[in-house]
């Protein structure tokens, strides 16, 4: 599972990260609380290269008569992504990458609270996550993506039982299709050193919330700085 994520990489850092040509209509960062059907920061490749642009994070197969006509489909699992209707044709052809500082995920304490967790490269640089698009619509298309997910490692099962597919740099090409086939091969959970995790404060659970606060260690004794939700 990935329900949320922070992204505080600049436009033009990303760009150059991922040696894309940006759009000039990208989401506004910093973002330290990404939700679902916001728009987020695709790479998506094609014969005139690399581009990052914008995408809403809720893939929508093209049979949905409307955005909303089905489930929220913000994730794909690895293990039947070839096969389900929804996405076996993008898992085919239209793979991307997703760019983020970090992820949250959430377990529960003996008062049935959530307890949001912050997980991020241990070694502090962006998380590129395994994506695949669909463009919905005829008139005005609108063009959507899912990430993908495995079962968790063992490190991340701390917290979750799934985790987002990390790809290495080195791993780019494939999974975009530059580098001919075998993109199933890196659908595996990433290693046990890539993704570390803390404590953050529990304002993280509502989708209103923001800041650089949001991220930041949060001891469980502290006072919360807002409400539980």
């Amino acid at each position: 599972m990935c329900g949320r994520l922070a992204n505080t990489l600049p436009n033009d850092a990303m760009a150059q990260l991922f040696a894309a040509q940006p759009s000039n209509s990208l989401p506004h960062v910093p973002n330290f609380n990404v939700c679902p059907t916001n728009l987020v920061h695709v790479i998506r490749s094609g014969e005139s290269g690399r581009h990052l642009i914008p995408m809403r994070w809720g893939f929508v197969p093209h049979w949905y008569q409307s955005v909303s006509a089905g489930p929220l489909l913000i994730n794909a699992r690895a293990e039947t992504i070839a096969k389900k209707p929804a996405f076996a044709e993008a898992c085919r052809g239209r793979r991307c990458l997703i760019p983020a500082t970090g992820f949250f995920e959430w377990t529960k304490d003996i008062q049935d609270r959530k307890l949001p967790w912050y997980i991020h490269r241990r070694d502090r640089a962006p998380i590129a996550f395994a994506g695949i698009w669909q463009s919905w619509g005829q008139e005005d298309p609108i063009n959507t993506c899912a990430i993908v997910t495995t079962q968790a490692n063992q490190h991340v099962s701390l917290i979750h039982h799934r985790m987002p597919l990390v790809l290495e740099q080195k791993d780019w090409p494939l999974w975009l299709g530059e580098a001919g086939k075998g993109a199933a091969s890196l659908m595996q959970p990433g290693g046990e050193a890539v993704l570390d995790f803390h404590r953050v404060d529990p304002r993280v659970n509502s989708n209103r919330a923001s800041g650089p606060e949001l991220i930041e260690p949060f001891e469980p004794g502290e006072v919360p700085a807002g409400p539980l939700i």
